[in-house]
């Protein structure tokens, strides 16, 4: 299998009434998060990412009308989680994650990856940030009122 780019994106889904979906991770129980994954190659553009791991995650489509993909044009520089390193190139420590958002229906239908992800869950803002296992995830749900009210 080919190492993971270590470029990725982060989709923080929400509600209009500011609640946040966050999804447990299957490889990891108590582990929430918002989606996030990989490019899969270097030349792919963010948002074809943030477009494609929103749909495997969650099965949302975002089709740039009624579902829209916001680019926050903020990046973030990480330290890989040692217990995932092994999916990186030896010598491969940090990432850097794009951030996006998008606003859904409450009601619309989610449908997780059963290999990725085992539940979700709907929770006001601050809630959803406090549950966040990653610190740049809590960090962009907490950022998530002035991304909305541009």
């Amino acid at each position: 299998m080919p190492h993971k780019i270590p470029e990725s994106v982060l989709v923080v889904i929400h509600t209009s009434a500011m609640e946040v979906l966050l999804i447990e991770r299957a490889d990891r129980p108590g582990f929430w998060q918002s989606v996030t994954g990989s490019l899969d190659a270097p030349d792919e553009p963010l948002l074809q990412t943030a477009a494609r791991e929103l749909f495997e995650e969650t099965g949302i489509v975002a089709d740039g009308d009624r579902i829209r993909l916001h680019d926050w044009r903020l990046s973030n520089v990480y330290e890989i989680y040692p217990v995932w390193r092994h999916r990186y190139a030896p010598g491969v420590t940090h990432n850097t994650e794009h951030v996006f958002s998008v606003c859904v229906p409450r009601d619309i239908p989610v449908t997780l990856s059963p290999r990725e992800h085992t539940q979700y869950a709907w929770l006001p803002h601050l809630e959803a940030a406090d549950r966040c296992f990653s610190s740049s995830n809590a960090e962009a749900i907490l950022q998530l009122p002035r991304h909305v009210s541009r």
